[in-house]
């Protein structure tokens, strides 16, 4: 898997050694890894990580700005509508981490796109991917009831006489409306993606990242988790309940789809034609 067309000075021992184990766990680790891959993987595993802590910081401080309201609220005795702090809070987090979310994905793009610049020679491939070779029908079954279940409990929400509830639960459709908006530009850049490849491995490679690409990004985890610590603590208890039972089945619907969706390397193998 030699590689002369691009520079590898550059590339980090921790980069080297992730971009070998992840070769290793999808079984391409024949040989060393190109400085291509290096890149590639490279950047993606910073993306991931930063977005887990994108979406832990969410959380955290999403649970902040409730509790320094109540607190705020209970101070002053007065009406929480008069007082919407919570709200405008609440909706700069969440239009920040969409933002965010999309800058990363801007992120790797940008880097693949300088990689296959580099390249002397480039691998193309005929067949085009499509959604179900991308998600596969489990997990598109997956995000879409995850998306369906969101907008229930936003919906039931603003039939509760409470000012407090209904003004969140426009903050959580809102949430979701951004994140179907997130979802649906990602699919159709991955589908548009060009190949960024120069021989079978990095090619097999390419497709993995895609798929990847694809299943971790639409993984419905902030939805899963975002009814209930929007309106934990201010919601009636019916409510609650039915936001923590969304939570559990979201999560056992994850784990059944991961664990009988065919892996993305097996898919991406039987995409190019090897193995």
């Amino acid at each position: 898997m030699a590689n002369s067309s691009m520079p590898s000075a550059g590339s980090r021992p921790a980069e080297v050694r992730y971009a070998e184990t992840w070769l290793r766990r999808h079984g391409l680790g024949d040989g060393p890894p190109t400085p291509l891959l290096i890149t590639r993987l490279a950047v993606r595993g910073r993306a991931r990580l930063l977005g887990s802590v994108l979406l832990a910081a969410l959380y955290i401080l999403a649970a902040l700005a409730q509790a320094t309201d109540l607190m705020a609220t209970a101070a002053s005795g007065g009406p929480w509508p008069e007082r919407p702090t919570l709200l405008l809070a609440l909706s700069v987090l969440i239009i920040g981490l969409v933002l965010a979310r999309t800058l990363l994905h801007a992120w790797v793009r940008r880097v693949d796109r300088q990689a296959g610049a580099t390249l002397a020679r480039r691998v193309a491939h005929p067949v085009q991917l499509g959604w179900r070779t991308l998600l596969g029908r489990r997990y598109a079954v997956l995000v879409a009831g995850t998306f369906a279940g969101a907008i229930a409990l936003g919906v039931s929400a603003l039939a509760v006489d409470d000012g407090r509830v209904r003004y969140t639960a426009v903050v959580l459709l809102v949430a979701v409306a951004g994140a179907g908006l997130g979802v649906a530009l990602q699919l159709r850049e991955l589908l548009a993606r060009p190949v960024v490849a120069e021989d079978e491995v990095s090619l097999t490679a390419d497709v993995i990242m895609r798929i990847e690409d694809a299943r971790d990004g639409n993984a419905p985890s902030v939805l899963l988790g975002l009814p209930m610590v929007l309106l934990s603590g201010s919601a009636p208890g019916w409510w609650s309940a039915a936001s923590i039972g969304f939570m559990v089945l979201g999560l056992a619907a994850m784990i059944a789809a991961h664990a009988r969706t065919p892996s993305c390397a097996d898919t991406a193998r039987h995409v190019v034609g090897v193995g």
